[in-house]
């Protein structure tokens, strides 16, 4: 018999590790409007300013988000999952001696998650963000790639998250890093929700 290496582990085949995931989410397909690049739209969210919004692809709007292109450009990475009942709003600065606003083009990157609940009013959000529930990123921040905001997290304006950084408390402030395999961890959270969420089979009752 060949040699092994040492330490090796026998047996084990690892190469679908991440691949355990939790059972399907399903929807009803008529509440849900999907584009051609597989975004899932929620017929009971608001897109105010719908021209002015754009998603990549495979992001999933959930129902009672508020997403307010009106103020000024949206743009939305893949795979973004928005959770029930958040509000996108870009933020604003003044200027003009504070007799005008302007508001800013908000930015958000590819494999972001975002918790039902959550206040978003910052300039730009980077890759492989999760974003807990019931939190409030408010005007003009900056959430770096690889970042974790906790559940119930209030950012003041104009706080910068560094990358490989968790934020948290109320007020938000620093609380630790994180491993260089955020990145990788996310973005299989990220595409696992999305693939997690699959409409509702013929026949079957519709989930209350």
């Amino acid at each position: 018999a060949p040699a092994k290496a040492p330490g090796a582990v026998v047996g084990i085949d690892l190469t679908h590790a991440l691949d355990l995931e939790e059972p399907p989410i399903f929807y009803n397909k008529a509440d849900y409007l999907q584009t051609a690049s597989g975004n899932k739209v929620s017929r009971q969210s608001v897109l105010c300013g719908s021209q002015n919004i754009t998603l990549a692809g495979k992001s999933i709007v959930k129902p009672g988000v508020i997403l307010r292109g009106d103020l000024q450009l949206l743009r939305i990475g893949k795979f973004v999952i928005i959770g029930d009942n958040s509000v996108l709003r870009p933020a604003y600065k003044k200027y003009r001696g504070n007799f005008a606003l302007l508001h800013i083009t908000m930015s958000i990157g590819d494999y972001v998650t975002i918790g039902p609940r959550t206040v978003i009013s910052a300039s730009s959000i980077g890759n492989c963000v999760d974003i807990g529930e019931d939190c409030v990123v408010s005007k003009r921040c900056i959430i770096k790639d690889n970042a974790v905001i906790l559940s119930g997290t209030v950012l003041p304006p104009d706080t910068v998250v560094p990358p490989l950084t968790v934020f948290g408390g109320n007020p938000g402030r620093y609380l630790g890093d994180l491993p260089e395999s955020t990145s990788v961890l996310q973005r299989h959270h990220a595409t696992a929700a999305y693939r997690r969420f699959q409409p509702l089979p013929k026949g079957a009752p519709i989930p209350k």
